[in-house]
């Protein structure tokens, strides 16, 4: 059943002139680039020329849509005036180039392994904090005002968006302004094409950059970070991206001192999973995604993250990494919980174990996700058989084929 909805088609009638922006993608980022420069009082041509590069790449898409394309270029435009905004504020007070980042935690893993609660349950303690939605979209310093004006405007788009043409998105992936997200929204590269679809002109050129253009994406979300923390009192920041399995290395450049969280859970059962939350996504980009294209995709790409992932493990010290197993954390959070509370170096309090359950709750209204792994091209055989260097890796501290004792 196409996840395109009817909403979505009569939008892409009504924004079909759109669509011709695509034929010359240049002339397009050119005009969405002074617009941001020309709000922002600055420019910044190096990173302006990156997200042109992902704007080349939407350009691609062969389903692409009007509402897509549209979508994708405002997205962009947004990324690159928060970078201005970022520049602007670090020209204007140069002292927040030396807020300290100490001990940040980054959690990782596959999609679907309990990434986002894992991060939510760090997040919430009193001495940590976890960067929210909106912030991590208009990055300044300390003002309720824009707080609330921010927060207002983002949970609006977002119901309206979800409503419209990704009700899916609910049950996959509920979000909310105020609440800590992924550290995507503040990094510039490495992602879009499971937000969009596959570019291969964006992907040779991500390839193309080497380690020097990753580190640059990382030394700009630390001056984010450094941004939101000028003023406001220190505490341990708790990040969070699947895709970081593939950047731990790259992170450990530019915060020395990190800790991974890394979150595990049998490929199997999380790949067809990760198929269906990418169609949502790419159904708000393209008209009546390919799966099986999907598929492949989405094989490709987590096959990479876990690659890099255990590359990266070689190298690192032991105490460096957190590992959490899906079934122990499902079956037993209460002492899970607090063990990763202390290999972190937290403290676990009695307000910590008061909050646990009301964390572990799904959201109301929410319902499981189903999916079927065979639309996507693919078979439980074939995963296991791909994923054999992780799966020797997680048999050593959990039960692959176990069924979790809950859904989290």
């Amino acid at each position: 059943m196409s996840r395109t909805t009817r909403a979505a088609k009569f939008v892409n009638t009504v924004f079909g002139p759109a669509l011709r922006g695509r034929e010359d993608p240049s002339a397009a980022w050119a005009k969405a680039v002074a617009r941001a420069e020309q709000a922002a009082g600055s420019a910044d041509p190096e990173f302006a020329a990156g997200l042109g590069a992902v704007v080349a790449g939407v350009a691609e898409i062969p389903r692409l849509s009007p509402l897509g394309w549209t979508l994708a270029l405002t997205t962009l435009q947004e990324r690159y005036a928060n970078r201005l905004r970022i520049n602007s504020l670090l020209a204007a007070r140069p002292e927040i180039a030396g807020e300290p980042i100490e001990r940040p935690v980054f959690v990782l893993g596959l999609p679907r392994t309990a990434t986002t609660l894992t991060h939510r349950l760090l997040a919430a303690s009193p001495e940590h904090r976890g960067p929210l939605l909106w912030e991590m979209g208009y990055t300044s310093l300390e003002d309720p005002a824009v707080a609330a004006r921010q927060i207002k405007r983002l949970d609006l788009g977002s119901r309206v968006t979800t409503a419209l043409f990704a009700p899916e998105l609910k049950h996959q992936h509920p979000t909310a302004a105020g609440q800590p997200e992924e550290s995507m929204w503040l990094l510039p590269h490495g992602f879009w094409q499971a937000q969009f679809g596959v570019m291969p002109s964006y992907a040779a050129w991500l390839a193309g950059r080497g380690e020097a253009g990753s580190v640059g994406d990382f030394k700009h979300l630390k001056r984010g970070l450094q941004v939101l923390q000028h003023g406001r009192e220190h505490r341990r920041w708790i990040l969070k991206f699947p895709h970081h399995l593939n950047d731990m290395s790259t992170i450990m450049k530019v915060f020395p001192d990190a800790t991974f969280v890394w979150t595990h859970r049998d490929p199997a059962a999380v790949v067809g999973s990760t198929c269906s939350l990418v169609e949502t996504a790419w159904s708000l980009y393209q008209t009546d995604p390919d799966r099986q294209e999907i598929g492949r995709f989405v094989l490709d790409m987590l096959l990479t993250m876990v690659t890099n992932g255990l590359d990266s493990r070689l190298s690192l010290p032991p105490s460096a990494i957190v590992d959490v197993p899906y079934h122990r954390l499902s079956a037993d959070p209460h002492t899970e919980v607090p063990r990763v509370y202390s290999g972190i170096g937290a403290s676990w309090t009695t307000t910590d174990q008061a909050r646990l359950d009301t964390a572990l709750a799904r959201p109301a209204g929410s319902r499981p996700h189903r999916y079927d792994l065979t639309d996507y091209g693919l078979s439980p055989e074939g995963i296991t058989d791909a994923f054999t260097p992780y799966l020797g890796l997680l048999r050593t501290f959990d039960t692959p084929d176990a069924e979790p004792t809950a859904e989290l």
